[in-house]
């Protein structure tokens, strides 16, 4: 196997040519692409397509999956895609655009505020590995910053006040901001708060900010209090100079680490274009589990 490197960006992401998709990654492979992703965090693995079934069996390699809600079940209609497949695009179950301001349309904004995925399980992700069957031909980048870029940054003084406290993660505090707010006390009671460290370590050991649109706020801290200061971490992490945007090309598979980077999907003509993006998203620990909500 022959991998070639290339940075695009000098804080995060590279771009990978030379490991197959199509093949349930051997153990060296994994011990390449385990060490690529502690160095940058963010990587597009280029020139190599899979299939839903082979997207899914390279992601196993690497940990247990975090699985979407069965859609037959919960609405008695044919997903769009295979089980085991989060759906990131802009369909419906027949391949047809989303119509603009539907629930479901509205819903996805949330995702153009830079976040980490599923920060609202109680079960932290390790990566998620998007794949991109379809993209339109202008627009629609994904933006990434890593995180311990942003912590080491940061001035010592922040750095000693942030360290040791604990965030409340809530899908329906992003989705609000997003402009969903049709939830329901079902939809709360099924998709609870959970509580993450504000600082973690990274798989290379560097210190890294977990926060990101979903966090709410701090716990034993006055609510207004907790989200400014939420929001002051989040705006220092999306200065420009903090973020790549990854131009997407059909077939790549963009992993990145969810423990240490926040992303965003950014706009597009979505009345116009098609855009068929599928992820998995694999957890750090325990088994595979079924998540209660499409949500990223």
């Amino acid at each position: 196997m022959k991998v070639q490197v290339e940075k695009p960006h000098p804080l995060c992401g590279a771009i990978v040519t030379g490991i197959d998709l199509s093949r349930t990654p051997d153990e060296e492979t994994v011990r390449t692409v385990e060490d690529l992703m502690a160095e940058h965090a963010v990587i597009c693995i280029r020139g190599s397509r899979a299939t839903d079934d082979q997207h899914i069996a390279f992601s196993r390699a690497f940990g247990p999956l975090e699985l979407p809600p069965d859609m037959k079940i919960k609405t008695g209609f044919k997903p769009r895609i295979g089980y085991g497949l989060y759906d990131a695009s802009n369909l419906d179950v027949d391949g047809n655009i989303v119509i603009k301001d539907t629930p479901r349309h509205k819903y996805s904004k949330g995702n153009e505020l830079f976040h980490a995925d599923s920060t609202f399980n109680s079960l932290p992700t390790k990566w998620s590995l998007l794949l991109a069957h379809v993209v339109p031909p202008e627009g629609g980048d994904t933006q990434f910053i890593d995180t311990r870029e942003v912590y080491d940054a940061l001035p010592d003084e922040m750095k000693r006040k942030i360290d040791g406290l604990v965030a409340e993660h809530n899908i329906w505090h992003s989705r609000a901001r997003g402009g969903f707010t049709t939830v329901t006390d079902e939809m709360k009671n099924a998709m609870p708060p959970a509580r993450h460290p504000v600082v973690r370590p990274s798989a290379s050991g560097r210190k890294a900010i977990y926060l990101g649109a979903h966090a709410a706020n701090i716990v034993g801290m006055d609510p207004e209090e907790g989200l400014a200061l939420i929001d002051e971490l989040n705006a220092f992490a999306a200065q420009p100079h903090f973020i790549y945007a990854h131009k997407w090309q059909d077939g790549d598979l963009v992993i990145w680490d969810n423990r240490c980077t926040l992303h965003r999907a950014t706009a597009f003509e979505d009345q116009k274009y098609k855009r068929d993006m599928r992820r998995t998203t694999i957890n750090e620990y325990g088994p595979e589990i079924a998540s209660t909500s499409l949500a990223s």
